[in-house]
């Protein structure tokens, strides 16, 4: 059995990658059927892989990472390929077909073996090989009477996925608008298969904020803690990537949601009494883990560290007991924002009714994000805003919910309430009568320069309830044990 295996870490059947081209072959025939207008021959799905990109205008190329929906049907690793599910409508079967790039034989000297079609097929074990300068030949030998390609736009970063073009595409009916949301709707719910990779980068990732946190003092810079968690993702988990950009606060700076940019680095001295915001995870075979710890520099949770981390981790405890299939996600969020108003209540920020408070929007003040986001082989994985599926919440303190749906066994999601003391937002909450009503304000401005708290985890919807795959210390008692083993 061909398989994705980095070293002696987990082994990815190509099989996976087999089981979603069957899943999507199965669910265009049952979004089309009534559209296709042929009971026989041909009908083609049509997808253009990643392809390398330089530098700027240099001869240094980004470390390539495979296109998302390329890799969920192929599990591919090698940039400019194409790949092709020829379906036969009748019945209801496909074909695979792996378009690669045809290398000169000065390759060989530079970048090593030159492989055969052979070789792609049994590495990949797709039914049928081809150089990539073949793909009109193919085309013009099986005549398809419908290629579909893929076309659509992000709901996370509103970019929009150009369909490809192709020598002789105007030979063809071609739609690129049908593919786009069925093959994203076949990604939200996660093959058996893709369980098990998923709750092996969670582990990896879980393994490397924990060795982080075991090296986190006063005087260490926020990136040696990033450089920690990159080295075990890689070095032990065989993670060449990382999902995204680690984010890697103290102080302030954990109150900046996307902290560790260009422009800032992770590049600030950590310091005594603070806390340490990271949110990082790790990548395998293109799927993602999204993890973040929140925990004191020094070790040891100040009364008011302990407070406010407490209440996210009630927000926290409420969701992951409560979620399961057939509830609101969107409840879900509304749920932890009324856990955290009523912590803060309890604990002297906050005054009046909690309902009059969710009503006005306070919760927004101190979580200005959803409470997460659908993961898989993106970190904001698709699948959030289809047609068919629940609009975007109007109310501001829900619009920024990266998706509205009702949870279904399968889902893999973040759960990740935070609390945060952010300059403006507080600003804007003094001044407005209609927040300021419910603030304690003395208690409310203790907390200016405080940073923020967020906990995030990797769960799996189930039909009963939820798993959590972040195994890492979560309660104060657990941190401040974890640290003070090191």
């Amino acid at each position: 059995m061909a398989t994705y295996q980095m070293g002696s870490c987990h082994a990815v059947p190509m099989t996976l990658f087999k089981n979603n081209r069957d899943k999507v072959t199965k669910a265009v025939l049952s979004n089309l059927q009534e559209s296709l207008k042929f009971e026989a021959g041909s009908l083609q799905l049509l997808l253009e892989g990643g392809k390398d990109k330089s530098l700027y205008n240099t001869d240094v190329d980004y470390v390539f990472r495979q296109e998302s929906y390329f890799q969920y049907l192929f599990g591919v690793k090698e940039p400019g390929c194409w790949g092709i599910l020829n379906i036969d409508v009748k019945s209801s079967t496909s074909r695979s077909v792996l378009f690669v790039p045809r290398l000169p034989e000065l390759y060989e000297t530079w970048m090593g073996q030159l492989l055969t079609t052979d070789d792609f097929k049994v590495m990949y074990e797709v039914d049928e090989v081809y150089f990539e300068d073949e793909l009109e030949a193919y085309l013009e030998r099986t005549a398809p009477k419908l290629i579909l390609t893929l076309s659509g736009t992000n709901s996370d970063s509103g970019l929009t996925m150009q369909p490809p073009e192709f020598a002789g595409k105007e030979k063809y009916v071609v739609n690129c608008d049908a593919l786009y949301p069925i093959i994203s709707e076949c990604r939200v719910i996660k093959s058996a298969e893709e369980i098990e990779v998923l709750r092996y980068v969670a582990k990896v990732s879980s393994d490397a904020h924990i060795k982080v946190m075991e090296f986190i003092r006063p005087g260490r810079m926020e990136y040696e803690g990033e450089s920690v968690f990159l080295h075990h993702a890689y070095a032990v988990g065989g993670c060449r990537h990382a999902s995204y950009t680690c984010i890697c606060g103290s102080g302030t700076n954990s109150a900046i949601l996307h902290y560790g940019h260009a422009g800032a680095p992770n590049n600030r001295p950590i310091q005594d009494g603070e806390l340490c915001l990271f949110d990082m995870g790790a990548n395998y075979c293109g799927y993602a883990a999204d993890i973040t710890c929140t925990f004191p520099a020094n070790g040891k949770f100040t009364e008011d560290q302990k407070f406010i981390y407490n209440a996210v981790l009630d927000a926290r405890n409420a969701v992951m007991n409560t979620a399961r299939d057939g509830v609101s996600w969107v409840d879900m969020h509304r749920l932890a924002g009324r856990v955290l108003l009523e912590r803060l209540k309890a604990g002297g920020m906050l005054n009046g009714d909690v309902d009059e408070m969710l009503e006005a929007g306070l919760s927004g003040v101190f979580q200005p994000h959803g409470l997460g986001h659908l993961l898989g082989l993106d970190v904001h994985d698709v699948g959030g805003y289809l047609p068919a599926e629940p609009l975007r919440p109007s109310e501001e303190w829900l619009s920024k919910l990266r998706f509205a749906r009702v949870l279904r066994a399968g889902m893999y999601v973040t759960v990740e309430p935070g609390c945060y003391f952010i300059g403006r937002l507080m600003n804007n909450a003094l001044a407005n009568p209609e927040l300021r009503k419910f603030l304690n304000v003395e208690v409310f401005e203790r907390f200016r320069n405080f940073g923020g708290v967020r906990i995030e985890d990797d769960v799996l919807i189930t039909k009963t309830g939820t798993e959590n795959f972040a195994i890492v210390p979560r309660t104060v008692e657990e941190i401040e044990a974890a640290m003070a083993a090191k």
